[in-house]
């Protein structure tokens, strides 16, 4: 997955996060987190899905401020329902054939 300068802007201002100096590095972070929460949820548009997004951007902060550990226990209950609306649609549409026989 792509960063973006778009959506690393975006994680930097909400982080308030100014400087340049660790724009690599925020990156690193924010497609580990994706690769992550994609193996947890499912695959995802991160600029599209909004919850997707948020879970990234919340464990890229966790990530950031060496709190990771954290992460999985304190947004199981947001990483299990997003993966639940996230499932693919498997729907199946069954075609019953139903032959009649008239004596005669």
């Amino acid at each position: 997955m792509e960063i973006t300068p778009e959506l690393l802007k975006s994680f930097k201002d909400r982080m308030h996060i100014t400087h340049n100096s660790e724009d690599n590095y925020l990156k690193e972070l924010i497609e580990t987190s994706y690769e992550d929460i994609k193996s947890k949820c499912g695959e995802f548009d991160i600029n599209t899905a909004l919850r997707g997004k948020e879970l990234v951007f919340e464990r890229s902060r966790y990530a950031y401020n060496d709190a990771l550990e954290y992460f999985d226990d304190n947004f199981l209950s947001q990483i299990n329902s997003y993966a639940f609306d996230n499932l693919p649609d498997t729907t199946t549409t069954t075609t019953t054939t139903t032959t009649t026989t008239i004596p005669g």
